[in-house]
C-alpha cells in the first residue's frame, strides 16, 4: 500500500482509502468512499451487479483487490451523469425499461458504457458480448440491447441505427 493510503481517481476527483490486501475494490468503493452505487451481488465475480470502469476496462470490483486501484482511474455508476443530466444511456434505459428491480442496473450501465466508449457503432453481438458477465433475472435483456443501441445513436448526433 502506498504510504498515506491508498492513492486513485474515482469519477474524476482524486481519491484516498485505507484499505488491507485482503480488502476489494469493491468494499473499498462503498464503505471507504460511501459510493453505494455499484452492488455486492456474489462476491465472486459471477453476476457483473458490481463492474466498474477501471483504467478504461470493465471491471468486477468483487475481484479486484484494493491495492490494486493505486494509481488507477476509476468511474462507478455515479460517475455516468454529467452536470447537464444523465448520460445518454441512463435516459435509454429508463425510456426502453431496460431495468426492472434495478439490482443489476448499475453493473450492466458501466458494462455498457465500456462498450460504446470502445465502439459507436455495436451491433447485437457486440452488446450481447459486452453484457455476457451481467446477470439479470428480470429483463430478458432485449430491452438493455434496445437502450444501448438507442444510447449509441445519440452519442453520434442521432444518426440512425448501427
Amino acid at each position: 500500500m502506498a504510504e498515506g493510503g491508498i492513492r486513485c481517481t474515482v469519477n474524476g476527483q482524486e481519491a484516498r482509502f485505507e484499505a488491507g490486501p485482503e480488502r476489494t475494490l469493491l468494499q473499498a468503493l462503498r464503505e471507504e468512499l460511501g459510493l453505494t452505487g455499484t452492488k455486492d451481488g456474489c462476491s465472486s465475480g459471477d453476476c457483473g451487479a458490481c463492474v466498474v470502469i477501471m483504467d478504461g476496462q470493465p471491471v468486477n470490483a468483487c475481484m479486484v483487490l484494493a491495492p490494486q486501484a493505486e494509481g488507477a482511474r476509476i468511474r462507478t455508476v455515479e460517475g455516468l451523469a454529467a452536470a447537464g443530466g444523465l448520460h445518454p444511456l441512463q435516459r435509454a434505459f429508463g425510456e426502453t425499461w431496460a431495468f426492472q428491480c434495478g439490482f443489476c442496473t448499475p453493473g450492466m450501465l458501466m458494462s455498457c458504457v465500456a462498450l460504446l466508449e470502445a465502439n459507436d457503432r455495436p451491433s447485437r453481438d457486440d452488446i450481447l458480448t459486452a453484457i455476457a458477465g451481467n446477470f439479470c433475472r428480470c429483463t430478458g435483456y432485449q430491452a438493455v440491447v434496445k437502450a444501448v443501441q438507442q444510447a449509441a445513436a445519440e452519442m453520434r448526433g442521432g444518426e440512425g441505427p448501427a
